[in-house]
């Protein structure tokens, strides 16, 4: 998995410079647009275009520090499966990561290009955005997200940090955009269910607080491909509701 690779066919001279390896990848210096214990995201500007750097200097959190998947391996190899089950999402122009004698991870990075002219939905909500109160434009962009996660969940892929905040609206071309997916992966059996309600949960999280139960309902009935709502529905909602209020339960301990 140690390597680096680069997308040179998207990619303009400036680009392809400032990113031609991970080394170069961890010299840069553009704006920085957050930081944490783990890892850094930079904007930097080539050919015109703008482009998010993000780099890691450990494994992740907790045993993922040891085992499994490095978190910025799992983030640019999930983007490219969204891209593969044409779900919209950042194009990943360049990424890879280098190991201490072959076995240890020592540090990653992955360049994603912008997507231009958009806004996350969760932002939308919090300014008052008057065009979610137009119920066509809530119906629309409601049957984008239920296609976007009904795609996931279709492949036994669950998010696992399915918020408002990673959906990205683009005004110009009305399409949703999914990003950031450090922790999601693949399921089988009663933990693709769980895991399944745990997103569906996430999503509603926020919705219940912004949308009606009509609108809620609605974005049920087109993920699960109804037009009406039976005891499998109704059973799955409870389902939902339930690791809903287990969450927010949770949340509430941790205060």
């Amino acid at each position: 998995m140690s390597g680096w690779h680069l997308d040179g066919a998207v990619l303009g001279p400036a680009a392809r410079e400032s990113f031609r390896s991970l080394e170069a990848a961890f010299s840069l210096t553009g704006q920085r647009v957050t930081q944490d214990q783990i890892s850094d995201v930079v904007l930097v500007r080539a050919d015109g275009r703008n482009y998010f750097v993000k780099r890691y200097g450990t494994a992740g959190k907790y045993l993922r520090r040891f085992l499994g998947m490095p978190r910025i391996a799992a983030e640019w190899r999930n983007l490219q499966r969204f891209a593969q089950w044409g779900i919209p999402t950042a194009r990943v122009v360049a990424w890879g990561l280098e190991r201490t004698l072959g076995l240890i991870f020592r540090r990653g990075a992955m360049v994603t290009e912008e997507i231009p002219g958009t806004v996350d939905l969760l932002r939308m909500a919090r300014s008052g955005d008057p065009r979610l109160r137009q119920r066509a434009f809530v119906a629309r962009l409601s049957a984008d997200v239920a296609q976007i996660v009904r795609t996931l969940h279709g492949h036994r892929f669950a998010h696992n940090d399915l918020h408002w905040r990673n959906l990205l609206y683009q005004e110009e071309s009305g399409r949703i955009f999914l990003i950031d997916c450090p922790t999601g992966r693949f399921w089988h059996g009663p933990l693709l269910n769980y895991r399944v309600a745990k997103d569906l949960a996430a999503l509603d999280n926020t919705a219940r607080i912004y949308l009606s139960r009509t609108q809620r309902l609605r974005f049920y009935l087109d993920y699960a491909g109804k037009t009406r709502l039976d005891e499998t529905g109704k059973k799955a909602i409870r389902h939902v509701m339930h690791a809903a209020e287990h969450r927010r339960r949770r949340k509430q301990g941790k205060a």
